[in-house]
């Protein structure tokens, strides 16, 4: 299995890094994850994916955030984390910074995915 990545913004990198992978591969599906999160990168891939799912006649399945990071708080702004506590996202202070790492697994799980596939916008009350 090859390795892609990029260090480009997310509206620069997915077009680069889509152009080699379909020159390698022909995709089934697309999964994402919908947020929350940077809001922009979110819309930007949203936009993205769909279109690519449309012009390729594939689906787009999503899942939030929190499948990648083993369910830590995801920082929103300043000292303000979105958590999950049972289904519900919520937005709450936290004073000492959670380190945000996420990763993907060697096999997605596709039972963790949906296609309910909108983003989750939660912009958080400044």
């Amino acid at each position: 299995m090859r390795t892609f990545d990029a260090m480009e913004q997310t509206s620069e990198a997915l077009p680069l890094l889509f152009e080699e992978i379909l020159k390698e591969y022909t995709p089934k599906r697309l999964f994402f994850a919908k947020g929350p999160g940077s809001f922009m990168a979110i819309k930007i891939t949203y936009i993205f994916l769909r279109a690519l799912s449309i012009a390729l006649a594939i689906p787009l399945l999503a899942c939030d955030s929190f499948v990648f990071n083993k369910g830590k708080p995801i920082r929103a702004m300043r000292n303000l984390y979105f958590i999950k506590e049972a289904k519900e996202i919520k937005t709450i202070r936290l004073d000492n910074p959670v380190e945000q790492i996420f990763t993907l697994p060697q096999v997605l799980d596709e039972a963790l995915f949906s296609y309910e596939n909108e983003p989750l916008y939660m912009l958080p009350a400044v």
